[in-house]
């Protein structure tokens, strides 16, 4: 079950806490993976260990160097089968204080980029009559949150890009689903929980989420297994949302 072995997977973020567990597992599970960050160094120390095909860093705010990126992938494994949007930006302000340079970034990381990458890499995939595009949204684009309008706004269009592009690639044996992590346990959440230890209050499962758990539901959404499903979400947030 959930073999992926021939398989070719770009990923995107890799160097965060998801992203590099994302990697590891799909690995594991057979895939070719090539990774991609801001920081050279960062993959390079991540690459080794999980044995991946190849590297880039770049600045995903720059269509340039996303192209870059995607060619180097395609050389070092001879396609892109799986594309795996990990990558993410958010600067914590109320409405007020937004900026406009920050609404921007944010919408450049967490939208633009995922639009931009995934048009290079449908090229591959309709040619192979296969490919799975997954998206890392948030629970917070279905709910909103104080201080994240930018955000919230950029993972919530996500989840309507994963619906009209589900829709549009269907006939190519390409399926295209979104994942709504909640608070999963991470350097960056744990930092949250010494500022704000009420937060596991409001999840009724009493717990942060592992990225263990996320990339298992990567690994289904990436399989065979998941041949008839797209144009979905899958929450992973302990309860903080059902729907």
């Amino acid at each position: 079950m959930f073999d992926l072995t021939g398989k070719r997977a770009l990923i995107t973020g890799a160097a965060g806490g998801i992203g590099s567990e994302v990697a590891k597992t799909l690995k594991n599970h057979g895939a070719d993976v090539f990774l991609t960050g801001t920081k050279t160094e960062e993959l390079k120390e991540i690459s080794k260990p999980i044995g991946a095909s190849g590297y880039f860093a770049a600045d995903l705010t720059s269509y340039d160097d996303l192209k870059k990126m995607f060619s180097e992938a395609v050389k070092c494994m001879g396609g892109v089968d799986i594309l795996v949007h990990s990558a993410g930006f958010a600067q914590d302000r109320l409405y007020p204080a937004v900026t406009n340079e920050s609404w921007q970034k944010q919408m450049d990381v967490n939208l633009n980029s995922v639009f931009q990458l995934t048009q290079l890499a449908l090229s591959k995939m309709r040619r192979n009559g296969w490919g799975r595009v997954i998206s890392m949204s948030s629970v917070v684009g279905c709910t909103g949150n104080i201080g994240q309008v930018a955000y919230s706004t950029s993972k919530a269009a996500l989840l309507g890009m994963t619906k009209t592009l589900a829709r549009e690639v269907a006939k190519s044996n390409i399926t295209v689903n979104a994942i709504c992590p909640g608070f999963i346990d991470t350097q960056m959440t744990k930092e949250l929980l010494e500022s704000n230890g009420k937060i596991l209050e409001n999840i009724p499962l009493q717990r942060a989420g592992t990225v263990k758990e996320v990339a298992a539901g990567v690994i289904y959404l990436a399989s065979e297994e998941s041949a008839y499903v797209t144009g979905t979400s899958l929450h992973i947030n302990g309860g903080m949302m059902m729907c």
